[in-house]
């Protein structure tokens, strides 16, 4: 017990250090502007000066002072920010040197202290077929490195199948204000069973979608017969890898199901990033913050 904790916290260590030099100020200034509070609030009044609007005229401070000022308003920036965390069998699979669930640490850490240098509260939901973990929004560097030791920690019990539609609901009800929300997940799920609720959840909260999949995810290698175990339900199969058709088959439906799942990112405007573990993420989420940026 004490090795498997050793362990954890060099990885959670690990990815301390990577993603610190993964942030810097232009990053920080992306997520800035891409990801805006809950509206303005007032922050002081200063002398008219030619060229500002007469509506922000205060008529109560230039009537007792006898000289024009108006009122300067500021944007009410602290914003929530919930990662929702797929912890199903299927992220503790990876071919390379990480599993799905140690990527979807790093992404979520490397998020995470973005959102904590601009005074962000964060919070954190782990789900498979189940609501695994929730841990309410705060504020705190601290906070960043539990989320993170949670998902990594979580990934030696990653069983059963994935509920994206029990997570949002349980989302709907613990998260009434309007909050950026990160869904992290293979989606390895029945696309009919979501759909409608991750429509539904866009519409209240600030959706962004990130799809964690690994190379083998796309296609099968040539190995000879195989047998196959399905980390979500257990069960086995056994499949003649050396036949080209299997594999062209398995192919073109794992791009099927990515070609679907882009679809309906497009359809209903929710930005997604999809990442993988035999690539590098950042340039991924520097694109999705300059192309949020752009849209507003």
């Amino acid at each position: 017990m004490a090795t498997d904790v050793k362990e954890l916290m060099a990885k959670v260590g690990k990815i301390r250090i990577l993603t610190n030099r993964l942030i810097d100020d232009q990053l920080s200034g992306d997520y800035h502007s891409t990801f805006k509070g809950q509206g303005v609030e007032f922050d002081e009044v200063r002398p008219y000066t030619a060229g500002d609007d007469v509506r922000t005229i205060d008529w109560n401070v230039t009537a007792r002072t006898g000289v024009p000022y108006i009122k300067r308003f500021a944007e009410e920036r602290e914003l929530t920010v919930l990662f929702m965390v797929d912890v199903s069998g299927s992220q503790g699979y990876g071919s390379r040197n990480r599993s799905k669930m140690e990527l979807a640490a790093e992404v979520t850490a490397l998020l995470a202290l973005t959102a904590i240098r601009n005074q962000d509260k964060i919070g954190l939901m782990l789900f498979s077929d189940r609501i695994v973990k929730y841990i309410p929004p705060r504020k705190g560097r601290d906070s960043v490195m539990r989320l993170v030791r949670e998902v990594l920690a979580a990934e030696d019990e990653a069983e059963g199948g994935t509920d994206i539609a029990a997570a949002l609901k349980f989302l709907s009800g613990v998260q009434k204000r309007r909050a950026v929300v990160f869904l992290v997940s293979d989606f390895l799920a029945d696309a009919d069973g979501f759909e409608q609720l991750l429509r539904a959840t866009a519409r209240r909260h600030d959706v962004v979608c990130v799809p964690v999949e690994d190379p083998a995810e796309r296609e099968l290698p040539d190995v000879g017969l195989v047998e196959l175990e399905d980390s979500e339900t257990g069960e086995l199969v056994l499949v003649d890898t050396s036949s080209e058709s299997v594999r062209r088959y398995f192919a073109e439906k794992a791009s099927e199901d990515r070609e679907a799942l882009r679809r309906f990112f497009a359809k209903t405007g929710i930005d997604s990033v999809p990442v993988s573990t035999d690539r590098p993420y950042i340039d991924g989420i520097r694109a999705l913050f300059k192309r949020r940026s752009r849209k507003r």
